[in-house]
């Protein structure tokens, strides 16, 4: 016997998402389990299915799993890795550790920037292709100075290279 109630997204106040998001959300925590020690990992994969957490989802899961929505958000943001904004199909961290630094690896970043239209404040393009973010660490100082897109190491990078790699992005998705 289920002790929990099923909760609707009209029921946590309305929604801007489609159904098809707790849809998915639903399945995501009958995969995970409907106790509290789930909130991470279906955490982890709503943020692998949309690259980002919206929050509507949170408030929607925390109440099916029986958490307070302060508990949920408390946990979400004191993880680096979880993010509240949506991000570009491409997501692009650059490295500002040491070594990437000395290495020059804010030319990488500035070539970023001017390629795709973004700036410190502005980290993704308009048509939702490229999100651009600055990290502490890749854990590939070796490689330096790196940057990852969704995740594949591109080491000793150069501006050119840069650019390069976004005329790449750009004709495979044309």
């Amino acid at each position: 016997m289920n002790c929990y109630k099923t909760v609707g997204p009209a029921e946590i106040g309305g929604s801007m998402l489609d159904k098809s998001y707790y849809d998915k959300t639903d399945e995501i925590i009958k995969e995970h389990g409907m106790g509290k020690e789930s909130l991470i990992p279906i955490m982890q994969d709503i943020q692998a299915e949309y690259r980002y957490i919206p929050p509507e989802l949170l408030s929607y899961v925390a109440k099916r799993i029986g958490v307070t929505e302060a508990k949920a958000y408390s946990v979400a943001t004191f993880y680096e890795n979880f993010s509240f904004d949506s991000k570009g199909k491409y997501v692009i961290k650059v490295c500002d550790g040491t070594a990437c630094h000395v290495r020059k690896g804010t030319l990488i970043l500035e070539r970023l920037y001017k390629e795709l239209g973004l700036s410190d404040k502005k980290h993704t393009t308009d048509d939702m292709l490229f999100t651009v973010e600055t990290v502490s660490c890749l854990g590939a100082c070796g490689l330096a100075p790196v940057m990852t897109v969704n995740d594949e190491v591109h080491p000793a990078m150069t501006p050119d290279k840069v650019s390069e790699t976004i005329k790449k992005i750009r004709e495979e998705e044309a």
